[in-house]
């Protein structure tokens, strides 16, 4: 596996695990009951905490990666060649 198809398969994954993990810890503005006024969202979280989730979503994407590099690299499940042309 190339340098660039490990980043673009980890910024994938990274991806995917920070939009599971946002919602997971949040409080609405309803849940807490806090009035927004005129405009806000009462869905909008009280404090989202992003540092503590991007920390969260980066060591659970590099141990997904670390898995699926190691089914690559090992050969546990085989890969068809793309055929390189006539």
């Amino acid at each position: 596996m190339s340098l660039f198809t490990s980043c673009a398969i980890f910024l994938t994954v990274w991806w995917t695990v920070l939009f599971c993990v946002l919602p997971f810890g949040t409080t609405t503005h309803a849940e807490a009951g806090i009035d927004k006024g005129d405009g806000g969202d009462p869905g909008a979280p009280v404090d989202p905490k992003i540092k503590q989730k991007f920390l969260t979503t980066t060591w659970i994407s590099a141990l997904v990666f670390a898995g699926i590099y190691a089914v690559v690299y090992f050969g546990l499940i085989p890969l068809p060649r793309v055929p390189t042309g006539v």
